[in-house]
């Protein structure tokens, strides 16, 4: 089975205005170029498709990690989104490997010092692991908002985490 990940990001830049209706103001920058001025909205997002094998989960927690460092989030913080999207996978493949299938890991990072960072991981279980138990617990202590449910492509959790930087 082939890995894939694949990277884009959405630039918009306005120019003579600084406000947009329907913006919440986070992830917008005005930046000042003499009489002119630019308004700058930055989402990336990367998708990882791996083989949905235990074996491959040390590429989506390294992921987490890089991402994660890129919104400046401290070394705990880091951490704390590696396990929780560690325990997350693991909940998806129920600890054994699925051949043939694939595990989908969606990254949304938000602006450089945002602390925002949004992973919607789908698996290829026909239904929900429940919602209890150890796993989930630390999953819900560590991942902030967590999410759960089925699409076409099986079920899913979606881990939002917002760190220091919108604080």
């Amino acid at each position: 089975m082939v890995t894939l990940v694949s990277f884009s990001n959405e630039r918009t830049a306005h120019r003579y205005s600084t406000a947009r209706p329907g913006w919440s103001g986070k992830g917008v920058s005005t930046i000042s170029l003499g009489s002119r001025s630019e308004t700058v909205r930055s989402t990336d997002t990367v998708d990882l498709r791996v083989p949905a094998d235990p074996a491959y989960l040390a590429m989506i927690r390294t992921a987490t990690a890089g991402l994660a460092t890129r919104l400046d989030l401290t070394l705990d913080e880091i951490e704390d989104l590696r396990i929780a999207v560690d325990e997350a996978c693991s909940l998806l493949l129920r600890g054994r490997s699925h051949p043939g299938r694939t595990l989908v890991a969606g990254f949304e990072v938000g602006p450089p010092g945002s602390g925002r960072l949004s992973i919607l991981i789908t698996g290829p279980l026909s239904q929900l692991p429940e919602g209890q138990g150890y796993a989930w617990s630390v999953l819900k202590a560590l991942a902030g908002e967590v999410l759960t449910g089925l699409g076409e492509n099986g079920a899913w959790i979606k881990l939002t985490y917002v760190g220091r930087g919108d604080q």
